[in-house]
């Protein structure tokens, strides 16, 4: 009887492993520009494989108080990894309880993408550099001349391939006001929008978008 072979190949079947994507989940303070832009992103293949995101809008029209408590809320799911909650400043009536809101939201971890004055001012970073302090009124006209749109929905793929030169501008005024020691909601102009896509996506590929 000739010898058993050993050192043979394994025919057990083997399990693919996929690596564990990201789970965010951000609150929205407005109901069109600020979901249609998460939302681009959620489309993008890069950011698919890594991180998954849960858009949730208040029906309400929430100031940041209330988001911050419906954060607060969901981030005892512990399917969830990181919540960030999504709102403006608003000049030069600023909303009501914004510091509470804001403290609140270091105490109980959640993670927040402020723009000062308002979304628009993120949405004009991506074709220019805005420096310069100003309205909420002024922040959305200059933000539709540049990108054309009539209202406030806006067409998310138009911005993606901007995204990482937006995320420098932002990530430049925050260092300014850093500087400056002005904290909010005397940051004006700023948006930490280029925080959450750096939550989102891999940080080398938001940084080096577009260059």
């Amino acid at each position: 009887m000739s010898p058993r072979r050993t050192g043979g190949k394994d025919l057990r079947r083997k399990i693919a492993t996929r690596p564990e994507r990201k789970t965010i989940v951000v609150f929205c303070e407005g109901i069109a520009s600020e979901p249609d832009y998460i939302n681009g992103l959620k489309r993008l293949s890069e950011v698919k494989g890594n991180t998954a995101i849960n858009v949730e809008i208040d029906p309400d029209s929430g100031v940041p108080l209330t988001l911050v408590n419906l954060a607060i809320a969901r981030s005892a799911d512990r399917e969830v990894d990181e919540c960030w909650c999504v709102f403006d400043v608003e000049w030069p009536q600023h909303h009501p309880n914004l510091r509470q809101a804001i403290s609140l939201a270091r105490e109980h971890g959640i993670r927040l993408a402020i723009s000062n004055p308002c979304f628009e001012l993120w949405l004009a970073l991506h074709f220019q550099d805005c420096t310069a302090h100003q309205n909420t009124d002024v922040a959305e006209r200059h933000s539709r001349r540049l990108d054309g749109r009539s209202g406030k929905r806006i067409d998310a793929a138009k911005y993606m391939p901007l995204r990482g030169k937006a995320a420098e501008r932002a990530a430049a005024l925050a260092q300014r006001h850093e500087r400056d020691e002005t904290e909010c909601p005397h940051d004006n102009p700023s948006s930490g929008m280029y925080e959450l896509l750096a939550a989102i996506e891999p940080k080398a590929q938001t940084s080096t978008t577009n260059r």
